[in-house]
C-alpha cells in the first residue's frame, strides 16, 4: 500500500461484506489503519445491500464479528452519490481522514471514489489497487478467509454458480473469461469466517430464485436466499 498515513490514521471504510472488502480491510488493519466505521448502502427499501444484494441481519453480524461499527444507509440509484457524500461528511465532522476502499483496478470506479471522497473532505486509499487479480484470490484462500457466493450476472454464469463457497474448486470451474476476482461485476460474495473474525457467522442458503432485475445493479442477477 503505497504512501500509507502513520499508524492510527482514521479512516472508514466503503464496504460490501465481500471478499475484495475483506482483504482490502485486512491489509488496513495490517498496516495500522484505525477503522471507525463499515458503511455499507443498501436498497430504498432496506432490504438488501446495493452492491450485494445481501440482507442487513447478515451485515450485522458480520460487523459484530468483525469488531467494528456498521452504519447502513438506503438510497435508490438517482440519489445514491448525495446519500454517499452525506454520510461522508458526518464521518469528516467526526475525525475522519481518509475512506478505503476494496477496488483493484477499475479506474472508473477509483476517479468516482476520489471524487466523493473530496466533496467531503477526505483522502480515498484504495489498499489492493493494481494487485495482480489471481494473486488476490491466492492471498484470502492462503490467510484462511471463506466467503459464499451470493450474487451472479445470468449474462455469464449460470444458476449453479450461485449459492457456492467461493473456494478453489470454484475458481477452476469459472468458464473462460470469467475474472477470478469476478471484477467485472461477474460474481460477488459473501465473507462469513477467516483470521480477522472473532466467530464465524452463522447463515443458511435457503433458495437461489429464479433471475432478479433490480439488484443489486442494473442487469439479470441470481440471488441467493441467506439466513
Amino acid at each position: 500500500m503505497p504512501d500509507t498515513p502513520r499508524a492510527g490514521t482514521r479512516a472508514f471504510f466503503s464496504w460490501s461484506g465481500g471478499k475484495d472488502s475483506m482483504l482490502a480491510l485486512h491489509r488496513a488493519l495490517e498496516a495500522g489503519w484505525r477503522v471507525d466505521a463499515l458503511l455499507a448502502m443498501f436498497d430504498e427499501t432496506g432490504e438488501r445491500s446495493r452492491s450485494h444484494a445481501i440482507v442487513p441481519a447478515l451485515m450485522r453480524a458480520q460487523a459484530r464479528s468483525l469488531g467494528i461499527p456498521l452504519v447502513m444507509r438506503h438510497a435508490g440509484w438517482s440519489d445514491y452519490e448525495a446519500v454517499f457524500v452525506d454520510q461522508l461528511r458526518a464521518f469528516a465532522a467526526a475525525g475522519c481522514t481518509h475512506g478505503l476502499f476494496g477496488d483493484i483496478d477499475l479506474q472508473p470506479h477509483r476517479d468516482w471514489e476520489e471524487r466523493v471522497c473530496a466533496r467531503a473532505g477526505l483522502i480515498a486509499e484504495l489498499p489492493l489497487w493494481q494487485a495482480p487479480r489471481r494473486a488476490l484470490v491466492d492471498e484470502l484462500f492462503a490467510l484462511g478467509y471463506r466467503a459464499r457466493v451470493v450474487c451472479v450476472d445470468a449474462r455469464v454464469l449460470d444458476i449453479s454458480f450461485c449459492g457456492r463457497e467461493f473456494d478453489a474448486g470454484f475458481v477452476a470451474d469459472l468458464p473462460a473469461g470469467v475474472d477470478a476476482c469476478g471484477e467485472n461485476g461477474e460474481f460477488h460474495t459473501f465473507v462469513f469466517d477467516g483470521p480477522r473474525l472473532a466467530r464465524p457467522v452463522h447463515h443458511e442458503l435457503a433458495a437461489v430464485p429464479e433471475v432478479r432485475t433490480a439488484s443489486p445493479a442494473p442487469g439479470h442477477h441470481f440471488v441467493a436466499e441467506l439466513r
